[in-house]
């Protein structure tokens, strides 16, 4: 149970100033962790030819990196919710330092994928879905930019390590790259961790007249908690299964079509932009629609955008749809964190946004292998579209029912 917030003050307040110095740091907080998902996709080349491995074999620690951030996101989040975010973070620095320079001494690809699992892996989870569960206590007027700008530092990850490391691991190798991320962590993470050692206010909100009980959720559904984890958890697997498609494939469908895979790295360097700006307008668009239907609208622009990859398949047009694919992604897996905030209880938050993320994670690592199961076996991505399609149609029907079995808000329930 939460001790009760105490020395509050209006500085201290929801959407307050410290609230906004949190965030900040929270950002920040994710852009350097979030070098668990990016760099052993940068080392993949050194790596698989120091070892003398096949592609397939080498990819084996992304995909345990995968498995032990989805993971890590629900063990992490259940410490959230009993302790706060600061023993999360500081372990994670731990785990990713700790990670990263043993990964370095890896004598074998064996040794390096279960690093990148065990250690990486599980680490990086903290600066994403436990992160995004944090900052939501923080926020209610503007919580939906709050978890958007939070979780945009996954993609800001993804934009600046990679181009920071070339001139290490051009000049150094890998093993030296790896030394110096993991002394990175540790040496930056830890000391942020302390700037968010106060606990979430949720029983005093000093902007709130004396005595206003702060609600626990602020919306009512027909469903009981459990079925409602349970559709969500289901939408997080249908809508990363349609959003794998064209994010994990997009290089080799430019390559089949002869455009070669440069032009596939663009297009996905370009979903990825598009991804941090609909994320952060998705953020603002929820602060006033809420998260069901941010998440909704996104879901329909991501559908829109697999179907107009079908017939659309000139170079000029592949830019143009990847690009609407980006600015319809982008704000769909942070939505469901306001969701749960919505109609969830807030003592429940880290746990339970810990397992929708977690299957969003599994929907991603299933329809990359899924795509490219499919495409084995009709010689063509056309299918392929069609299956994240149909997924993404799944999304769909369960934010629509969800939509139209939520009730009048409830009431403020007394802490």
């Amino acid at each position: 149970m939460r001790p009760p917030y105490a020395g509050a003050t209006a500085a201290d307040a929801i959407d307050g100033p410290y609230a906004w110095f949190r965030l900040a740091v929270s950002v920040l907080l994710g852009t350097i962790g979030s070098i668990g998902m990016w760099a052993v996709i940068v080392v993949l080349p050194e790596v698989q030819a120091e070892f003398g491995v096949s592609r397939s074999d080498a990819s084996l620690p992304y995909t345990l990196t995968m498995i032990g951030f989805a993971a890590g996101n629900v063990a992490f989040g259940r410490f959230v919710d009993r302790i706060g975010i600061v023993v999360p973070i500081i372990l994670a620095a731990l785990s990713l330092g700790g990670g990263f320079i043993a990964a370095a001494y890896a004598a074998d690809l064996w040794q390096f994928a279960l690093i990148q699992g065990f250690l990486i892996g599980l680490g990086t989870a903290a600066t994403f879905g436990p992160l995004i569960a944090d900052v939501s206590h923080w926020f209610r007027q503007r919580r939906g930019v709050a978890v958007a700008a939070t979780a945009s530092g996954n993609y800001l990850a993804g934009a600046i390590w990679p181009t920071a490391l070339q001139g290490i691991l051009v000049s150094e190798g890998w093993r030296a790259t790896y030394v110096v991320i993991g002394v990175v962590c540790l040496v930056t993470m830890v000391p942020l961790a302390f700037f968010l050692r106060r606990r979430p206010p949720e029983e005093i909100n000093p902007a709130l007249p004396a005595g206003t009980p702060a609600p626990l959720h602020t919306k009512s559904i027909d469903l009981s908690p459990r079925a409602l984890q349970t559709l969500l958890v289901i939408a997080g697997l249908g809508c990363c299964v349609a959003m794998s498609m064209p994010q994990v494939h997009i290089v080799a469908y430019c390559a089949d079509l002869g455009y070669g895979v440069a032009r596939g790295a663009e297009m996905l360097s370009l979903m990825l932009v598009g991804g941090v700006v609909s994320r952060l307008a998705s953020g603002f668009l929820a602060d006033y629609i809420g998260g069901v239907k941010t998440l909704l609208i996104g879901s329909l622009g991501q559908c829109l955008a697999l179907i107009l990859y079908m017939p659309f398949d000139g170079l000029t047009s592949l830019y143009v749809v990847s690009l609407i694919f980006g600015l319809s992604q982008g704000g769909i897996v942070p939505s469901y964190a306001l969701i749960v905030r919505e109609y969830l209880p807030a003592k429940e938050a880290g746990q339970r946004v810990g397992l929708v993320i977690m299957a969003t994670i599994v929907g991603m690592a299933l329809g990359g292998w899924l795509s490219g199961w499919i495409y084995d076996l009709t010689g063509s991505y056309r299918a392929a579209f069609l299956n994240g399609i149909a997924w993404n149609l799944l999304n769909i029907a369960i934010m629509l029912m969800i939509l139209g079995r939520t009730r009048t808000p409830a009431r403020a329930v007394p802490a």
